[in-house]
């Protein structure tokens, strides 16, 4: 069963009112904020100020892991299994950048998809309001809040120019 968030979600038919709204809630206090568009838009991204997200961590260790992996198979199996030929050394580096290079793409997208899935999970949008329109051509901006700042936080998105406020949640 889903939890349902209690909040306030405010509906954007221009950016501008949007991206208002937005910063004059960060400057209420009010951290959480999900913030529906159809497309992605560096105004709105700018005006929520995120982190930056830990996906390429995932990636940096799926590359260097594959990498090592690359060149540890090769080499091992060189050693392993010697074949002298031509009096070139069993373990020579110059003929593994391939393999190693393959293994660092590989795994650098594996565990890329890996970390998208992980931070996905852990920050769920579940219960939080929403509206087909937002995959169209509004804007949501969902604010989670008590029931006793929900009035002020209403007043404060229908004076930004929200064309559409509601409540949700209990």
């Amino acid at each position: 069963m889903t939890k349902v968030v209690s909040g306030v979600l405010g509906s954007f038919k221009h950016e501008d009112d949007a991206v208002a709204a937005i910063k004059g809630l960060k400057e209420k206090g009010f951290r959480d904020l999900t913030v529906y568009s159809a497309a992605p838009n560096h105004h709105l991204e700018a005006a929520l100020d995120h982190p930056v997200s830990w996906v390429r961590a995932f990636t940096l260790i799926g590359a260097l892991t594959g990498c090592a992996a690359g060149f540890g198979m090769t080499l091992w199996m060189s050693h392993d299994w010697p074949l002298l030929v031509g009096g070139k050394p069993i373990g020579a580096i110059p003929p593994y950048v391939v393999l190693a290079f393959e293994l660092t793409i590989l795994y650098g997208a594996m565990f890329t998809v890996i970390g998208v899935i992980v931070l996905s999970a852990l920050k769920s949008l579940r219960g939080r309001a929403y509206r087909p329109e937002f995959s169209d051509d509004t804007i949501g901006v969902f604010v989670p809040c008590a029931a006793d700042q929900r009035s002020s936080v209403r007043t404060f998105l229908e004076r930004t120019g929200s064309e559409e406020v509601s409540e949700h949640g209990a």
